[in-house]
């Protein structure tokens, strides 16, 4: 309290930082305006003091303003709070304790956050106030104290667990040691936010694993498995995320429960909860790694797998909606996307054209499901076809419009075990692929998606069967499949044929090399019709091409046909643009396929990675002058590329390098402070070393010495090639 009669606002001052946000939170405000003035009012010593004056006192505020006076004081507390004045930090952590108990939510959680920024940057032991503070909190009667200490406690435990855990002087005992029987006590509350808030505390320790928590855990698996039956699904989501940590890294103590546990996870895998059910599937995974006992969940695959087969057909109404048909000529998002274990959800007609596919990256239960029984089939083999198969067989024998999921799940749960389970299925791979190839061309798009990633998981099998007629007219259904689907109206499908067929062409090598122009011609057409996300994986499959094939490719049809569309890209494309990075490594593939025959266009592409490589050289001290933001995957795919041309061109680099400035930027290169870009410099300057080592001899010594104390580091695999220079 004396730290309040020390400190008052002013009338002035108070009036004009509320105005500012009371602009700061209405939109249609110039919000930079907005923050210069912030900013220059966060010069004055006591700013943080209106803050929290404001967010704790000022009466007759909104809470909107109270709130917005909160978070800017926490995001000023992170990185000046140790700058302030004393006097400054104890008037706002005597402002900020009472508000506690506040009956808003938006301010309780507020201040949580402030506190737990404050001994974060402070440490819990200069301010002995808040641990008996959040204590006597926790033993009122009164829901909204309760509720704010709750939530303070909850944010340190996220942030700052180990602050708890340590041993200070000035506090007698550790604060975990003091806060776990109370937080053990709210496993019991009648109110479930405490309940939540409760376990979620206690579930940041599991990893750090202090003695106070070991020496409780019978308490805490005990009170874990009575709250498994909780009626609030958030308790419920994170007793399974408990136990998956739990098996992960204390399977001991999970020893005598696991049979419990397994029938709870059971169970959560069929919640009516989405997100309990997920919870729950990724038990499954995380317990065969830990190999806990595998005999005791032999007991449960008859039951567990069907219902993981089950949720590999989940769709709710949002995922429908969400999963509706995209046409390739809608301009594309941001996205990086696998075709691995693809959402099953109605996605309408091929003329549809949604292009909303921000919910394909987020891990779902449909998803979790398949890499479960990936995982599964991984660790029990053979021994789940007979659970499985029957249901696969089921669901592929329906042929309504209505059970579509059911047998995309199905062709999924084929694929997910191709290899754990690879030998019991063997004697029919020839059948199943040969059930596969049709669903090339099914009506619904995520069933031709699906069948081209499951086809790819049998790559393999498909080639070793090329020797015989049979083998080698699947083979070619395959591919043919695959290639009609690359130029498929919908980019999910798009995007898993091209996947498919690189993965093919790295099994299938030289034997693709009587195909190369149909394979060509599609690429291409792909090529020009793609939009930017999928074209990334035209150009992995162009670049496995070149890699299976080699000088196959290097004849002039094939080159006139390839590279100039390829060059017109890269000259679409800034040098700051990321969409360089798979093409450079297209590139880089398809110079060393050529080798002599990418004469013509060496040129051009050595004086581009030399651009590139000297803007991101300069980026990092002066990226004005550069005109782009320093990014050292720029240099990575320049440097990788210069090394493609060295092996396709050999000794005829030389014509190249020769008065240019690679040698000063590859030395500046191998002195870069991050590791990629040493790796591959060192690569580029052995293969210098080994085809032009006169052009390297001016600098000779340089080059040596840095390679010796690189043989100190950990670029050991990198720097075999750079020996010629020792």
């Amino acid at each position: 309290m004396a730290a309040q009669a020390v400190w008052q606002p002013k009338e002035e001052g108070l009036r004009e930082i509320c105005g500012l946000l009371r602009q700061h939170i209405r939109p249609t405000s110039d919000q930079s305006r907005i923050l210069q003035q912030l900013q220059h009012y966060s010069q004055f010593p006591d700013f943080n003091n209106y803050l929290a004056f404001i967010f704790t006192s000022a009466e007759g505020e909104s809470v909107e303003i109270r709130q917005a006076a909160g978070l800017l004081l926490k995001n000023n507390l992170k990185t000046s709070f140790n700058s302030l004045d004393s006097s400054c930090q104890t008037y706002i952590k005597t402002e900020i304790l009472p508000c506690l108990g506040a009956s808003d939510r938006n301010i309780k959680s507020t201040v949580g956050t402030v506190i737990s920024v404050i001994v974060e940057q402070g440490r819990i032991s200069t301010w002995p106030e808040l641990l008996g503070a959040l204590l006597q909190c926790l033993d009122s009667d009164n829901l909204n104290h309760m509720e704010g200490a709750m939530d303070a406690i909850s944010k340190i435990c996220e942030d700052i667990p180990e602050e708890l855990v340590a041993n200070f002087p000035g506090l007698g005992e550790r604060p975990i040691n003091v806060l776990l029987p109370r937080l053990f006590q709210l496993f019991e509350s009648p109110h479930a936010s405490l309940r939540k808030l409760s376990l979620q505390s206690i579930k940041q320790f599991i990893m750090l694993m202090p003695a106070a928590l070991y020496s409780s855990m019978d308490r805490f698996l005990q009170c874990l498995l009575v709250l498994s039956r909780d009626s609030a699904a958030e308790v419920r989501k994170l007793v399974c995320a408990a136990f998956v940590e739990l098996v992960e890294v204390q399977t001991a103590f999970l020893e005598p429960h696991l049979r419990s546990i397994a029938e709870f996870m059971l169970q959560a895998n069929k919640d009516s909860d989405d997100e309990v059910a997920l919870e729950a599937c990724e038990f499954w995974s995380t317990y065969c790694d830990s190999q806990a006992n595998l005999d005791l969940l032999r007991e449960f695959l008859q039951h567990l797998i069907p219902v993981l087969l089950t949720n590999m057909a989940y769709a709710d109404d949002d995922e429908a909606l969400a999963e509706a048909e995209e046409d390739d000529s809608l301009p594309d998002r941001e996205q990086n996307i696998k075709p691995h274990f693809h959402s099953s959800r109605f996605h309408g007609s091929d003329d549809d054209k949604n292009d909303d596919d921000d919910s394909f990256n987020i891990w779902n239960l449909r998803k979790c499901s398949a890499a479960s029984l990936d995982t599964i089939s991984n660790y029990y083999g053979d021994d789940i076809l007979p659970i499985l198969m029957p249901l696969v067989q089921a669901k592929l024998s329906t042929s309504t419009d209505e059970t579509w999921k059911e047998r995309e799940a199905a062709v999924l749960a084929i694929g997910a075990i191709a290899e754990g389970s690879i030998e019991g299925l063997y004697p029919h791979l020839l059948e199943i692929v040969e059930f596969l190839i049709p669903l090339l061309d099914d009506k619904f798009p995520l069933i031709r998606s699906i069948t081209c990633w499951t086809l790819s998981r049998f790559s393999r099998f498909i080639i070793q069967g090329i020797g015989n007629q049979k083998g080698l007219d699947q083979f070619n259904k395959v591919l043919a499949g695959l290639l009609r689907r690359i130029l498929d109206s919908n980019k999910r499908v798009q995007e898993a044929a091209c996947s498919a067929l690189a993965t093919l062409e790295e099994e299938a090598a030289d034997e693709l090399v009587p195909h190369l122009e149909i394979i060509l011609q599609h690429l291409l057409s792909a090529f020009e019709r793609y939009q930017k996300r999928n074209l990334r994986i035209v150009y992995d499959a162009i670049a496995a091409l070149a890699d299976a094939v080699g000088a196959e490719l290097n004849q002039p049809r094939y080159i006139d046909t390839l590279i100039p569309p390829l060059i017109s890209k890269w000259q679409q494309l800034s040098n700051s643009d990321k969409e360089l990075f798979p093409l450079l490594e297209c590139f880089s593939s398809i110079a060393q396929a050529l080798g002599t025959g990418f004469c013509q266009f060496a040129q051009p592409v050595f004086v581009r990675c030399m651009i590139i490589i000297q803007s991101q050289l300069l980026a990092k001290v002066d990226p004005v002058s550069a005109g782009v933001q320093h990014d050292s995957g720029f240099m990575v795919c320049a440097l990788d590329l210069l090394s493609g041309l060295v092996e396709g061109l050999g000794s005829m680099i030389e014509a190249l390098v020769t008065n240019s400035l690679l040698r000063d930027l590859l030395l500046q290169c191998c002195m870069d402070h991050d590791s990629d870009v040493r790796q591959s410099a060192f690569a580029l300057l052995g293969d210098l070393a080994r085809v032009c080592p006169a052009y390297l001899h001016p600098r000779l010594s340089e080059f040596i010495n840095l390679a010796a104390k690189q043989l100190e580091c950990d670029l050991r695999r990198k720097l075999p090639k750079c020996l010629h220079l020792l």
